[in-house]
């Protein structure tokens, strides 16, 4: 972390980071459902999503506020990144009710374990390698976002494949079960119902959500994964790397990504990751 950084532009973590050459990418986002329904999937987030939110009324809300804030933590300035983290703990500290508290941090554990998941796997499928190295270390940057939000440094694995083995024992010991509201909540996020939008336009979604998800939770969810999901997915996985090859800056990566880079040319040279994909 780029803690103490004489240029502020840099943030906490800076263009070198693993965390910001994975989060930079617009097809990282597209996970974000895949992180969502896992999040539902534990009883606690559920109930708390349940009784807080405007999922009904808003589908998108809880996904765009979680991406607006994660990212202003990675791309913001430092001032900016710290007032996204305040902004999370004072509304997480509201949000208790019979037998959960989004200041668990067993529960924000899960969450966070599901939005490392989701990036890393999503980063695999949709834009391209990631070696086993540099997605431990983007695991290791986000710990530290972890932290400021409440997580015990003590209760992190150590490496993304002790993170892998915590997420197959939440789900494999039952601690994480997908329940009625999870399936409710997960038929809203995957198809929201804009009056000027048909159905048929968030296959796409249903699809690459269900080909991220670990294979326990598709099935709890109950999404089909035949032959035409299984075909479909595959497809996105071969042509959409291949697309952001060619792909300008401008569409590929994420506005804050974008005005990240922007604030450090204006500051100094550009200093481009050597990871470059």
């Amino acid at each position: 972390m780029a803690s103490g950084s004489i240029n502020e532009e840099r943030g906490l973590f800076g263009p070198e980071s693993a965390i910001w050459r994975v989060n930079r990418e617009a097809a990282v986002a597209l996970g974000g459902s895949c992180a969502i329904l896992m999040q539902f999937a534990h009883p606690k987030v559920a109930a708390g999503v349940h009784d807080h939110s405007r999922y009904q009324v808003d589908p998108a809300s809880r996904l765009r506020a979680t991406l607006d804030l994660m990212l202003a933590i990675v791309f913001g300035s430092r001032a900016s990144a710290l007032h996204a983290v305040r902004t999370i703990n004072i509304r997480h500290r509201t949000i208790r009710g019979s037998g959960y508290s989004a200041m668990d941090p067993d529960l924000l554990m899960w969450v966070h374990a599901t939005l490392v998941y989701s990036a890393v796997r999503a980063y695999r499928a949709l834009v391209g390698p990631l070696t086993a190295a540099d997605a431990d270390h983007y695991y290791q940057d986000t710990k530290e976002i972890g932290v400021l939000l409440g997580i015990p440094r003590a209760i992190f694995p150590s490496h993304l494949v002790g993170l892998d083995v915590y997420l197959e024992d939440m789900i494999r010991q039952g601690e994480v079960l997908v329940g009625e509201d999870a399936r409710r909540m997960a038929a809203v996020v995957l198809r929201p119902g804009f009056p000027v939008v048909p159905p048929a336009a968030f296959a796409p979604l249903t699809v690459l959500t269900a080909g991220l998800l670990p294979a326990p939770l598709r099935e709890a969810y109950g999404l089909k994964w035949g032959w035409i999901e299984r075909s479909a997915f595959a497809a996105c996985r071969v042509a959409l790397p291949r697309l952001l090859v060619v792909t300008p800056r401008a569409i590929r990566f994420l506005p804050p990504a974008r005005r990240a880079y922007a604030a450090l040319r204006r500051g100094r040279p550009s200093s481009e990751p050597a990871f470059s994909r």
